[in-house]
């Protein structure tokens, strides 16, 4: 299989796991490139141009909630998981482990 393919089939695989890696990791308060950096230091590369439409996205469907906050000497905007957003996280994250799971037995 030609590159251009394969990649093609990568960014399909990553799309949803990219959601739930972004609800994960907004446990706490991550402003973008905070969350962009813990993501990408986990293991996790992603591109700004995929994640703040990704953040506004989770953040318009009630998924996150967000606030301007002051820091480090200027205004910025801070996500965290919503009370919604936590339980999507509970259950997606189930819904993941049962997948991993069949998958394992699979491959």
């Amino acid at each position: 299989m030609d590159e251009k393919r394969l990649n093609k089939l990568r960014l399909e695989l990553r799309r949803g796991v990219l959601i739930l890696a972004v609800l994960g990791a907004s446990k706490t308060p991550q402003y973008g490139y905070s969350l962009r950096k813990h993501l990408i230091d986990s293991g996790i590369d992603i591109d700004e141009g995929t994640l703040y439409p990704l953040i506004r996205r989770l953040a318009e469907q009630g998924l996150l909630d967000s606030e301007w906050k002051h820091a480090e000497g200027r205004e910025r905007r801070y996500y965290q998981l919503s009370e919604v957003g936590s339980q999507v996280l509970e259950q997606l994250s189930a819904d993941w482990r049962n997948m991993n799971s069949s998958l394992h037995t699979i491959l």
